[in-house]
């Protein structure tokens, strides 16, 4: 499995113990990938490819939702009292600003018009990572569906998917930490303060949620115009972009194969997210195949 430390293989792992910190920061730090986005040899496109490509509506909130998550989650890591956990917090910091410098390579070399994100104005550490977190555990359940019914469907050529797979890569481990710190703060915490974070927590998923079910509401009136402004949840409505034929009920049908399958690639000692999957499993057997 990635990222295991041979002497932690067979050793059990109590959510906020010593070892499950380490198990998480060590899982975290081996599994991480060098490359360059600035030194990335992008693929040449044809007309109808180039074309395809650029008339995609989200790129600007791509980037500017990739900027404000670096920098929330490079900030984050003030609040992390162990040193082993607080330097994967940072790591995940630099790989989230890399994500913003890779679409901003690539915007650039595409000719994509793309305004400078807004300066970053933090607010409440903890907070903020925590909106963060739990807001890239929807987006990246969606991009999973998204990255595998483009690879499939030849919308994109292999070699700018190819670029790409890294990044999936890096939203998998992302979220998978994500949810081991949530449960490590919380049992690091007296136990008269947990219910306290519970339902900060809570509340930060309930505005998470309603966000994607109005959203999901919108599905259903009718194709985008590419003059209306980009979703927060681009990654939601993104499957409108790639053609006939792809439904949110088969898109919510292939992020939970494309889940599945990514995150069973690491130790099985690591929690899993269960409510994105969980939402999407119920939304899927209750949506007609034709939405």
């Amino acid at each position: 499995m990635c990222g295991v430390p041979a002497d932690l293989e067979s050793s059990p792992v109590r959510p906020g113990s010593a070892g499950h910190r380490r198990l998480l920061a060590q899982f975290f730090i081996d599994t991480h990938v060098e490359y360059v986005p600035e030194r990335i040899a992008w693929p040449a496109l044809s007309e109808a490819e180039l074309t395809r490509l650029t008339g995609l509506p989200f790129w600007q909130e791509a980037v500017s939702t990739e900027n404000v998550t670096s920098n929330t989650v490079a900030a984050a890591a003030e609040i992390e009292p162990d040193p082993q956990v607080r330097a994967a917090i940072a790591l995940q910091g630099f790989e989230e600003q890399r994500h913003a410098r890779l679409l901003t390579a690539l915007t650039a070399h595409y000719g994509i018009p793309i305004e400078p994100p807004p300066p970053f104005a933090p607010r409440s550490l903890e907070d903020d990572f925590l909106f963060a977190g739990f807001g890239e555990c929807f987006d990246s359940f969606f991009a999973f569906g998204l990255f595998a019914l483009a690879r499939k469907s030849g919308y994109f050529p292999a070699g700018l998917v190819g670029i790409f797979e890294p990044v999936m890569e890096e939203e998998v481990r992302h979220i998978l930490f994500f949810v081991n710190w949530v449960a490590s703060r919380r049992e690091s915490l007296p136990w008269w303060r947990r219910p306290a974070f519970r339902i900060r927590c809570a509340s930060i998923i309930l505005k998470q949620v309603a966000s994607r079910v109005k959203t999901a509401r919108a599905l259903g009136k009718g194709p985008r115009r590419q003059t209306a402004k980009p979703s927060e949840n681009f990654t939601l409505t993104a499957h409108q972009d790639l053609g006939a034929g792809v439904t949110l009920h088969r898109l919510l049908h292939t992020c939970l194969e494309e889940s599945d399958r990514r995150m069973s690639r690491y130790d099985a000692r690591l929690l899993r997210p269960r409510l994105v999957p969980g939402i999407a499993r119920v939304l899927y057997r209750l949506l007609p195949a034709s939405i």
